[in-house]
């Protein structure tokens, strides 16, 4: 009989004692990952509930509520004949699918997910910086102003760097107005996202660098949107890995 490490990796978490109110949610992330690495395609039928009860031996109230968070996360969908189908997660699913990812123990590499993390905060934060330029508030462009001269008073532990950096971040992403942005800043410093784990060594090109701070804050100040822009790009690409990303397929 060949091993499944699926239901090795449940047996083994069984075996720690893990509360039972915690099942569905084991074996919600354990199906989502067995839908991410593929070894359920798109288009093909999700196993049916009482096998999914046999296989892991769980009750199948379980399986039903796992199953319909993967509803949730669109990754499979429920057709009114009662098949489950597997979606392909990479047109259906949304952010807080890497959210689940970046959480979990196991599934797909946290360490490309922390680069497309950090990418995407290089471009959310550079059309922030442009946005707030454009819409912000007198007095709001003042404080990040304020802010801006001292930042260097927080230096040079980087980690004091990084706390004051993120609040003058905040700053200028509640100043472009954009409340979609505001929510996935939320999720990249509050520790949703892999960001938050960053080393702060891998920063340090981008903290260390106050003249530049100083200088976006006065781009956004003199309303200088594309300015800001180009600089908001520049600094926060400083902090992403230099390394060759695999294509979403």
């Amino acid at each position: 009989m060949t091993s499944d490490p699926v239901r090795d990796t449940l047996s083994a978490m069984t075996q720690r004692h893990i509360r039972r109110e915690a099942v569905s949610d084991q074996l919600f992330a354990l199906l989502r990952d067995r839908i991410l690495g593929g070894q359920a395609p798109p288009g093909t039928p999700l196993t049916a509930e009482r096998d999914l009860a046999a296989e892991f031996g769980v009750n199948r109230h379980a399986v039903r509520e796992a199953v319909k968070r993967l509803q949730q996360a669109r990754l499979v969908e429920v057709s009114h004949g009662g098949r489950t189908l597997v979606l392909d997660w990479r047109r259906t699913a949304g952010l807080d699918l890497a959210m689940g990812i970046a959480a979990a123990d196991r599934g797909l590499s946290t360490g490309d997910l922390t680069r497309d993390a950090l990418e995407m905060r290089a471009c959310v934060g550079a059309d922030a910086a442009r946005l707030c330029a454009i819409r912000c508030s007198r007095q709001a462009a003042a404080e990040i102003v304020r802010t801006a001269d001292r930042y260097a008073d927080c230096g040079p532990d980087l980690a004091d760097l990084g706390t004051a950096d993120i609040a003058w971040w905040r700053l200028i992403v509640e100043g472009s107005g954009n409340l979609a942005y505001l929510l996935a800043f939320n999720s990249l410093v509050g520790g949703t996202l892999p960001v938050a784990d960053v080393p702060d060594d891998l920063r340090t090109a981008e903290l260390l660098d106050v003249e530049a701070h100083v200088r976006l804050a006065e781009h956004i100040a003199a309303r200088e949107a594309r300015a800001a822009e180009r600089l908001a790009r520049e600094l926060l690409s400083r902090s992403v890995p230099a390394t060759a990303g695999k294509a979403v397929r």
